[in-house]
């Protein structure tokens, strides 16, 4: 009888011990919604883009954002991971298309320069000049006549209307799972979220 009873603990305990284990795994981990694979919600900055950080300091200091340099690491590993020659995917605001720039330095000093003046755009507001990277500056005009400051309801609104209203909607990929439920299919309506998040990472380093 006693044997019966030690059994039915352990089994207890084991049943027990499972279901914390899978909460706690699940509660630690998220699903990025652009390649199906899991990471922590303190998401780990490669190696490459660490290896940028001497570059994107000289850039940053020559355009006095030095306090920022976490957050333009963290904009490349969320454009490119540091990959590629154009790691910043600064082409667009140099040249206004895609691909040409094919310089990893000149893609920082883009980077950097464009950042410095999304800043100011935006008087100081951080996380309204980190989406307006992405977005455009246009999205700085928007949230002034709206709300006044960055949120990720503005971003949503304003991914909303560019993509209604643009004449070729096949240029946009919408491919996080919460940007096609809100039809918000212009730009990355969580670059900011995730932005931060890298951010947050490389600050525990």
């Amino acid at each position: 009888m006693k044997r019966k009873r030690k059994k039915a603990i352990k089994k207890t305990m084991f049943i027990a011990f499972v279901f914390v284990g899978t909460f706690v795994l699940l509660s630690v981990i998220r699903l990025d919604d652009d390649n199906k694979t899991f990471f922590p919600p303190h998401a780990a900055v490669s190696k490459q883009v660490r290896d940028y950080k001497p570059m994107v300091e000289t850039y940053a200091a020559k355009y006095d954002v030095s306090e920022h340099v976490d957050v333009l690491l963290a904009m490349m590993m969320q454009e490119s991971g540091g990959r590629g020659s154009d790691p910043m995917q600064s082409s667009e605001s140099y040249c206004g298309s895609r691909g040409c720039i094919n310089d990893p330095e000149m893609s920082i000093k883009q980077g950097v320069s464009y950042f410095s003046r999304t800043l100011e755009a935006a008087n100081g507001d951080v996380e309204l000049a980190i989406q307006s990277y992405n977005f455009g500056k246009g999205f700085i005009d928007y949230v002034a006549a709206n709300s006044g400051a960055y949120s990720e309801e503005a971003a949503i609104a304003f991914s909303q209307k560019m993509y209604k209203s643009a004449a070729d909607k096949s240029q946009y990929s919408c491919l996080r799972e919460a940007a096609k439920q809100y039809n918000a299919c212009y730009g990355d309506i969580h670059y900011v979220r995730d932005v931060l998040a890298y951010r947050n990472a490389l600050a525990k380093k």
